[in-house]
């Protein structure tokens, strides 16, 4: 337990992708410090930043080695400059995250892992899953929360998958909320719950910008919220090695 600030451990965020859900993860997780420490306390946290134009058209092209390089590169400055431990502000790159964590001494904190904790906690077995296409249809994001978890992980049909997708990255990376597009999403929803759903994933972590709590009739699951406030929880308490 962190008793001071000289025991909180400096976290490494690694964002951008997009910028519009890294915003909120810098704000929840000095938010969360402050109130357990109080006074005038923020997050230890150094940040990169990268410029997701780029990791989007390699992700387009099916170059995810590549990614892997990147990120791997970038996640190793942010240990370099002090960092305990990293944060990958985004669902779908974890695709990658056997390759960041390859080139790390510090611990990647896995976004699936900070869900499947959560969702567990609350007692629920079976989730739906809203995220990318990539989130959505590949099994890196889905197979650790069924064998690390125990999780059944409902996803929607094909051509709700492009709505969400489609959303994602033509609106929701950019800042742009639409009305249409959440009633979309609740819909969507709406049918996971009709398939046993006893909670949603929103496994994008823009997707928390679109729909709320009081959107669905069961717990929804905001990645980034979940990921940040962990990541300041583990800032507070993981025992430092020197």
């Amino acid at each position: 337990m962190c008793r001071s600030s000289a025991d909180m451990r400096t976290i490494g965020l690694l964002g951008g992708m997009s910028w519009e859900s890294t915003v909120p993860y810098y704000r929840k997780i000095n938010q969360y410090v402050a109130e357990r420490l109080g006074g005038f306390h923020s997050a230890r946290i150094v940040m990169w930043s990268v410029d997701f134009h780029d990791l989007e058209a390699l992700a387009s092209a099916g170059d995810w080695e590549e990614i892997g390089r990147i990120l791997a590169d970038r996640a190793r400055r942010l240990e370099q400059a002090g960092a305990a431990f990293i944060v990958l502000c985004t669902n779908t790159m974890h695709k990658v995250a056997p390759e960041i964590e390859s080139a790390l001494d510090v611990p990647l904190l896995h976004i699936a892992d900070a869900i499947g904790e959560a969702v567990c906690e609350s007692g629920i077995r079976t989730v739906g899953l809203l995220g990318t296409r990539f989130t959505m249809a590949e099994p890196f994001y889905r197979e650790r929360l069924a064998l690390r978890h125990g999780l059944e992980v409902l996803v929607p049909t094909d051509e709700q998958r492009e709505i969400v997708d489609r959303v994602i990255f033509e609106e929701l990376v950019k800042g742009e909320i639409r009305e249409d597009s959440r009633q979309a999403y609740v819909e969507i929803i709406d049918e996971l719950v009709a398939g046993g759903a006893q909670g949603v994933i929103l496994g994008c972590t823009e997707i928390g910008m679109l729909v709320a709590p009081g959107d669905a009739s069961i717990p929804l699951y905001d990645s980034a919220a979940i990921h940040a406030r962990r990541a300041a929880e583990l800032a507070l308490t993981m025992p430092r090695g020197d």
